[in-house]
């Protein structure tokens, strides 16, 4: 699979080519049942590729191509849109390939408008579409194989990438690739029926494990242009500070170092490599001008906060009266939480390449929203949005950082690239640090709940008042997430809570902030998915009943959520004994799935303690890949783990604390507990699984450790111990 055109990946990556090819180059270029992927016409000429619809391709060598308007960031959307159109051609499996599309809204937008991957949306946004424009191809290819044969299309069969007729005439897909595309398509293809699938639901290999294995996946940082030049950056250290001079002499005397521009981010270097860029970088001496810049601490950020929720804010959801409600309740229980800022932590540094020449421009990124990067760099570089091509390749992480709905590293790419006049393509790497300490944040939140019991433990009132910036405001895709003075993604959680109290209400506060923030995985369920669920085990600590029981009652009239929460239940057996044992439970929808998730530890007299084990149920509709579920479940699990017990990022006078990853711990392979998945069969329209695996984890291991003898625990990170 080729993901763009002209580059040369790195020379580090030649050992992985060499041993991946030692072990498993037999089997490269060779799909189940034998298909060959590249095989030739019968008559040996030059493979032509026959365009169906802008999703579907066949080639006359049989190969069908994908075309994947989504960001693949190791979640499995190429897999999972290949399966999709593979089951509505009846294609075989080998002879699946695959493509980034090109940014082009107007052809690849999604049902929502935008062309972008988020929220856990790409399957169960093109799962109606892939499934046409499948279908039709498959229509397509049928009418050519009728004409050629002179039979009744009603009359042929196709299994396994082969048509047939009764009358023994045969032909694979690539016979009629070049015919069929000459098809009129029809305008309501027929569907298959779920008893008919013959791929959807089964154990299939992924398609991007061979060139994930063997060296030859292409990822931004691996792109070598002719004649590229290399570009490192110097941001502010203070959040909204601003260049007042510099002084670039130092840097200016080191050997391969072409030039040093100012931009409006910050200070540039370019030059041959990317090594002697960053030493550059850290020669120069920069004056900057913090006059606009934020200065607090995370502790007067949360101090603020504090007082913020004393006053009435933006209301969200509003059932009943929840002040009649407190005043008749026979007990009341209070908690306050707060959560830190978090960084995405992507392995593969930000990055990109532009190219920019006299008439147009060309990007080479991984990026979650490639109709953004065209959109920004149009504006920056001067040429209409037709002029700029964005090329997408794999990103090695990502968890929501490369959506840049501000633009960001790419902005920086490009305005370095107009700042040396376009003379050569440049490729801008941030450094670990450039992203750590200035890079956008999963917000810092501070919720306030209160909940009201009446003499029989029924929870008759629950009130949340949540503290936590805005992520959308002041960017061009403001009006897409405000509305009515709430950003949705803030509140995504809390305002479908599926527990029915009669009274809830739901109130929420945008804080003015200068640090910059972006969607984290599961954006505002990873905070309000764990509130809700720590409160409801201290409502059921407070009741004097078991906290599975107490949920169930609460989601009497919702059967999904309680189907996961009680397979999760039942999957993880007898519950542990003896001393230092505890079990925790969490449910929470999020992006139309369902999970529960039921952790097990041991907490230890000096406050240590392990997470043992974790059983996870998850209701995602029908299961496309379930292998793939299952990865992007254990993935979230280990993801969420991390966030709960270690991560967090902190401010000193306005400067981030940490800096690099020996002192930002995402979690290590080391420290994973032991995890189980269980995916619940459904017929239903698949919906999302790279997220919702996270927001019941934190709580989860929370309550477990307050069922094994901790005190509360309403602040995260955990830490390495806790109060006993």
């Amino acid at each position: 699979m080729n993901t763009t055109n002209d580059v040369t990946a790195q020379n580090r990556r030649t050992f992985l080519k060499v041993t991946g090819l030692g072990t498993a180059g037999f089997m490269i270029g060779m799909g189940l049942d034998g298909f060959s992927t590249a095989a030739r016409p019968a008559d040996g000429g030059e493979i032509i590729k026959s365009v169906y619809n802008p999703f579907v391709r066949v080639s006359s060598d049989g190969t069908v191509t994908v075309v994947v308007n989504k960001l693949d960031m190791g979640q499995g959307i190429v897999t999972g849109f290949a399966t999709i159109v593979a089951e509505e051609m009846d294609a075989n499996w080998g002879q699946m390939d695959w493509e980034f599309a090109p940014a082009d809204v107007e052809t690849y937008k999604d049902s929502t408008g935008v062309q972008a991957t988020g929220g856990s949306r790409s399957i169960r946004l093109e799962w109606d579409r892939l499934r046409q424009m499948a279908a039709s191809a498959r229509y397509m290819l049928v009418q050519a194989a009728a004409e050629a044969w002179a039979v009744p299309a009603s009359e042929i069969s196709v299994s396994d990438g082969e048509l047939s007729h009764p009358s023994g005439k045969k032909g694979r897909f690539g016979d009629f690739a070049v015919a069929a595309s000459k098809i009129e398509p029809p305008a309501q293809p027929m569907l298959k029926k779920l008893a008919d699938y013959k791929l959807i639901g089964t154990r299939l290999k992924r398609l991007d494990t061979d060139e994930k294995t063997d060296g030859t996946a292409t990822y931004t940082i691996d792109v070598a242009l002719p004649g590229m030049l290399h570009a490192a950056i110097a941001h502010s250290p203070k959040f909204g500070g601003k260049v007042m001079s510099f002084d670039d002499s130092a840097a200016r005397k080191i050997s391969g170092v072409e030039d040093v521009v100012q931009i409006a981010s910050g200070v540039a270097v370019v030059a041959d490599r990317y090594y002697v860029a960053r030493k550059a970088v850290e020669a120069l001496e920069i004056e900057w001008d913090f006059s606009e810049a934020e200065t607090r601490s995370t502790d007067q950020m949360f101090a603020d906060f504090r007082v913020m929720t004393n006053g009435p804010g933006t209301v969200a959801r509003n059932d009943g009266n929840v002040d009649a409600a407190f005043a008749q309740a026979a007990k009341i229980v209070e908690a306050e939480y707060e959560l830190p800022f978090l960084a995405h932590a992507a392995l593969e540094p930000m990055n990109a390449i532009v190219d920019l020449r006299e008439d147009e421009c060309h990007i080479w990124t991984g990026s979650q929203a490639p109709q953004g990067d065209q959109l920004y760099t149009a504006q920056i570089v001067g040429l209409p949005l037709e002029k700029v091509h964005v090329h997408t390749l794999y990103a090695g992480g990502s968890f929501g950082r490369r959506v840049t709905i501000t633009g960001d590293y790419n902005k920086d790419a490009a305005m370095v690239a107009k700042a040396i006049g376009g003379r050569a393509p440049v490729k801008l790497q941030w450094a670990r640090e450039n992203d750590m300490k200035g890079g956008k944040y999963r917000s810092m939140t501070y919720v306030k709940m209160r909940g009201g019991l009446d003499q029989n433990g029924n929870m008759i009132a629950w009130h949340t008042v949540l503290v936590t910036p805005a992520y959308a405001k002041g960017t061009p895709f403001e009006s897409r997430f405000i509305h009515d003075g709430i950003d949705h993604p803030t509140v995504e959680g809390a305002d479908i809570n599926p527990y029915e109290v009669p009274n809830l209400k739901l109130e929420t506060h945008d804080p003015e902030m200068g640090v910059t923030m972006s969607h984290w995985r599961s954006v505002g369920h990873s905070q309000n998915g764990f509130t809700m669920e720590v409160f409801m085990d201290e409502m059921a600590l407070a009741a004097g009943q078991d906290p599975v029981a107490f949920r169930r009652r609460l989601l009497a009239d919702h059967p999904r959520h309680l189907a996961v929460l009680d397979i999760a239940v039942t999957e993880a057996g007898p519950a542990p004994t003896g001393k230092g044992k505890g079990r925790g439970v969490a449910m929470h929808e999020s992006f139309h799935s369902y999970v529960a998730e039921v952790a097990d530890v041991t907490l230890k007299d000096d406050g240590s303690y392990s997470v043992d084990k974790v059983v996870c149920a998850v209701d995602c509709g029908l299961a496309i890949n379930p292998d793939n579920v299952i990865a992007q479940m254990e993935g979230s699990i280990a993801m969420g783990l991390g966030a709960a017990m270690r991560e967090e990022i902190t401010l000193t006078d306005g400067e981030v604390d940490q800096s690099n990853f020996y002192d930002y711990f995402p979690m290590r392979m080391s420290d994973v507990p032991d995890i189980q998945v269980h995916i619940i069969p459904s017929a239903e329209a698949p919906t999302g699984v790279g997220e919702p695996g996270l927001p019941p984890i934190a709580p989860a291991v929370v309550n477990a450790l307050r069922a094994a003898g901790a005190k509360p625990i309403r602040k995260l990170p955990i830490g390495d111990r806790v109060e006993v």
